[in-house]
């Protein structure tokens, strides 16, 4: 809000090239995420420049004024210094399982369906929410993917299946919050992007807003899988009325406006069939009196029969009578169960214990896997074998209809299979479950770090490799691709195993799993759900004793909050990792929490704190030879500098950290310091070489594929162009920023772009709108705690306030303003509002009191060597001048402004100031 305050603000007091220069200064200030702290400083530093618009407006001066205010913007929340961007979005918009070939009939169900559907779309109604419910194993599942495949058709833009593991055993149902993130991802917001929190309600809702946001002119079909209720499943429901949605649950869900659809066990008839087409054996050759009774012995559910029909096959020699004897005795031994589980449980024990031995052992391992899903090498460090062993189990068990097979080469359990294995597993020795967790464990640490070998950056520390990883067989990890999306894949059976060895007290396996797990989750999020990861592993480390783990946890977790703007509890967390890394002397570690916590302190604008912190961590990098470690000080520290207004410091450090990062061949820190550079350049006058600069980094971050950064990238092109005199370029690239950010839920690049288009339709002419982002602007960076954007838009504020005459609350904003940046240390922002606050008064026919403050601008614009607020103390003490004293008074300061606009290439501002000595001269 805030953002757009400040922009509109900015374009309407500002008109012309100067003014477009100027905003464009500030968008390139505020348009990179990993630089936000850098950014801000030099917005706060130039909001004053805004002012100095509203009194030049009068002669063309507020062209210029515009602009520069809004090259004061705010940056992204920090550098992300130790991984390889964000992960590409994958659109996985075709994600219904297989349809089953255990399917049968259910015409009439079907066609009541498919009909309510179709009637629905062929009136133009919404299509209500079909509920599907029955007792377990009755096929309600298979009932709905079959649906789903029969309308895929007459939904286009994606077919989606989600499990609410309502029911599944050892697991908690799905969390809406953690459902909607699934389903966003999938429909290709990027997870990093995703809204996150602490208020778990507030969470929810941002998420379920974004989720109906991506689908409200699609139509697509989604089936919500074993819902445990209502309460559950309503965030996920989209709003467009073009969308379909399947439920399956046990329970009857009480909802509004639903159909609900119960499927009962098959029809005796029915049952026969399906045995019959499965068993592959004619039904004259079976005796049709034998095989209704073996179906009704299954209760008619179709896992039942299907799991017997399965028997019969894989034993040609095998009679119907030899499987009904069986079966009869599978029921007697479980007879102390309810006659639905009986039914079901006895074909499972018939299934089971005609296994081969080690397929059974193999199998009750399975019920020990704390995900849902695995392919080959997680079914292989469950059951202690090879890949190739465990790919011919898993197999073997789906040929015996004891598994599932999903999309990717994957298995999974069916909720009742799954609670039988669990069960004989529970039979045997109580550490099989620890070890299994265990050696599942260790398999996901040594397949971690082939991941991470291709997404950490160059350079940066990388969680190590556990010892045995040699000996472990991993997946094909051969490209940064593979394993982001090997890890997308595995990301919730990896945290459903940090959570199990944590209740069984394995915390080491804790908290090495979570450091192996950080790199990813910093770039893909969802970072509440890191939040929690690393609490955990801080706790369990904090229970071995661990110091060192600890720090890491902390640092890491106070990475996380810093990402999502928690800036109290990020500095609190590294603080912490502080003090655990000097109690193990560990410099490192130490070294890489302060340069976090000065990254922090930046954003909030403690400018010295933020300093000290940097200049600590350098030291300590510089005495271990730590190179990438001491070019992300200097780019820190640089963004500092640049933010107290200390320009030649800034380059200095910034050109430092430059060489450095080429020198390790780290095409993200390039890309950052050649932004920054383009920022601080900006701010000096040099929009030749700023332009140059960010282009740079713009097409570093194309080559990289990371679209957050190249959306900052544009905002920061946007103001040079603006700056420049490209008006209409600049709204192009602010407003496809814009859009970037709207779509990646990225509030602080956000809320720059709506700023930034706010000072272009300022300097176009419309006050209004331009207002209106302007407060929209500062709402948002109040919200964010960033003092340094606030006093950026009350300064924007205030230049467009006046510009529609509201002088009271214009020079109020102007007060509010450097009251902030005073505080913070700004002089270039604190210069930028004395010179609006002069034009203010000039405008408003108080040439004397206004000259005051042009007088000290200009002295704080020379000390700090700010040219463009230079130039505008000097055009408005002129003015001020002619106004006082004379022409003859004036000429002199008007000049040399006149000398310092076109050294800077604002030649609107130079025709204006030389119009007015001709009039005079003439």
């Amino acid at each position: 809000m805030r953002l757009r305050r400040g922009i509109a603000i900015a374009v309407v007091a500002g008109g012309g090239a100067v003014t477009t220069m100027l905003v464009g200064l500030v968008t390139n200030a505020v348009s990179d995420e990993s630089r936000w702290p850098g950014w801000l400083g030099w917005l706060q530093e130039h909001a004053w420049l805004s002012f100095v618009v509203l009194g030049v407006a009068m002669a063309g001066l507020t062209a210029l004024l515009a602009g520069l205010t809004e090259a004061r913007a705010p940056e992204s929340p920090g550098r992300p210094e130790d991984y390889a961007g964000p992960p590409g979005a994958a659109q996985v918009l075709r994600s219904l399982p297989r349809d089953s070939a255990a399917f049968t009939d259910r015409a009439a169900e079907l066609e009541r369906l498919v009909g309510s559907v179709r009637a629905a779309q062929e009136r133009g109604e919404a299509l209500p929410v079909h509920v599907i419910d029955g007792m377990p194993g009755v096929g309600k599942t298979a009932f709905a993917v079959r649906a789903g495949h029969l309308l895929s058709e007459r939904f286009p833009d994606g077919q989606l299946f989600v499990n609410l593991n309502g029911h599944t055993p050892g697991r908690a149902p799905v969390q809406p919050g953690e459902a909607l993130a699934s389903l966003l991802t999938a429909t290709g917001v990027p997870t990093q992007q995703i809204p996150v929190g602490d208020d778990v309600g507030a969470v929810t809702e941002a998420r379920a807003a974004m989720w109906r946001s991506r689908l409200a002119d699609r139509k697509a079909l989604l089936i919500l899988d074993n819902a445990a209720g209502f309460r559950q499943l309503e965030p996920l429901l989209p709003g467009g009325s073009g969308c379909l949605v399947l439920v399956t649950s046990r329970k009857r869900l009480v909802g509004s406006e639903e159909v609900v659809m119960s499927v009962d066990a098959l029809p005796p008839d029915h049952a026969v069939d399906l045995f019959l087409r499965l068993s592959g054996r004619p039904g004259d050759a079976l005796g049709r009196g034998v095989v209704d009774e073996l179906v009704r012995l299954c209760g008619c559910l179709p896992l039942a029969v299907s799991l017997l029909a399965a028997r019969l096959r894989h034993h040609p020699s095998w009679t119907a009578e030899d499987l009904r004897g069986r079966l009869v005795a599978a029921r007697d031994r479980l007879g102390e169960l309810r006659a639905g589980e009986r039914a079901v449980t006895a074909t499972f024990d018939l299934s089971y214990r005609d296994l081969a031995p080690e397929r059974q052992v193999f199998f009750r391992q399975l019920g020990f896997f704390p995900g849902t899903d695995l392919d080959a090498h997680v079914g292989a460090a469950l059951g202690g074998v090879s890949a190739t062993v465990a790919r011919r189990h898993l197999e073997a068990l789906y040929d015996d209809h004891l598994i599932d097979e999903h999309p990717g080469s994957r298995y999974r359990l069916h909720d009742l299979l799954r609670d039988y294995a669990r069960g004989l597993a529970a039979e045997g020795d109580s550490m099989d479950h620890v070890q299994a967790v265990q050696r599942v464990c260790a398999y996901y640490l040594a397949a971690l770090a082939a991941a991470n070998g291709h997404i950490v950056r160059s350079g940066a520390a990388v969680p190590p490799v556990p010892d045995g990883a040699s000996r472990v067989e991993r997946p094909a990890l051969e490209s940064r691709t593979d394993a982001l999306s090997w890890l997308e894949t595995e990301r919730a059976n990896i945290l459903a195993c940090v959570r199990q060895a944590n209740g069984f007290a394995l915390y080491d396996l804790v908290v090495r799993l979570a450091a192996a797990m950080a790199p990813f989750l910093r770039q893909a999020g969802p970072w509440d759900q890191a939040v929690g990861l690393h609490q955990t592993a801080a706790e369990a480390a904090h229970r071995t004793g661990d110091q060192r783990a600890r720090g890491d946890a902390l640092a890491e977790l106070g990475v996380v909050r810093r990402f999502m703007a928690a800036y109290p509890q990020a500095i609190e967390a590294l603080n912490d990792a502080v003090t655990a890394y000097e109690a193990v002397d560990d410099r490192r570690g130490k070294a890489d929490a302060l340069n976090q916590l000065g990254i922090v302190w930046y954003l909030t604008a403690d400018n010295e704190d933020a300093a000290h912190a940097q200049t600590e961590a350098l030291a300590l990098y510089r005495e271990l030879g730590y190179r990438l470690g001491q070019a992300n000080a200097l780019a820190d520290l640089g963004m500092t500098h640049r933010q107290t207004s200390r320009f030649g410091d800034a380059l200095e450090a910034q050109s430092e950290a430059l060489t450095i990062y080429r020198e390790l061949g780290d095409r993200y820190g390039e890309a950052n310091s050649l932004r920054d550079l383009g920022v601080v350049h900006c701010l000096m006058g040099v929009y030749d070489l700023a332009l140059r600069r960010h282009q740079e980094a713009f097409d570093l971050y194309l080559e990289l594929d990371d679209r957050v950064h190249q959306a900052y990238a544009l905002n920061e092109l946007g103001v040079v162009r603006r700056l420049t005199g490209d008006v209409e370029g600049a709204r192009t690239a602010h407003s496809q920023a814009l859009t970037h950010f709207t779509e990646l839920g990225e509030r602080f690049g956000r809320a720059n772009s709506v700023r930034h288009l706010g000072v272009v339709d300022r300097v176009s002419g419309h006050a209004a709108e331009a207002i209106r982002f302007l407060e929209e602007a500062l709402d948002a960076y109040r919200e964010l705690g960033s003092r340094g954007g606030e006093a950026a838009s009350l300064s924007e504020l205030g230049v467009a306030r006046g510009v529609i005459g509201e002088r009271d609350g214009a020079a109020e904003a102007f007060r509010r303003s450097l009251e902030i940046l005073r505080r913070l240390g700004d002089r270039c922002g604190e210069a930028e509002v004395l010179n609006h606050w002069g034009t203010l008064l000039l405008a408003s026919g108080e040439p004397a009191a206004a000259r005051g403050y042009f007088a000290r601008a200009l002295t704080l614009a020379r000390d700090i060597r700010c040219p463009l607020e230079e130039a505008r103390a000097l055009e408005g003490t002129g003015r001020c001048d002619w106004i006082v004293d004379g022409p003859d008074q004036a000429e002199g300061s008007l000049r040399s402004a006149v000398a310092v606009y076109r050294r800077l290439g604002v030649g609107t501002a130079v025709d204006d100031i030389e119009r007015l000595l001709v009039s005079w001269s003439g």
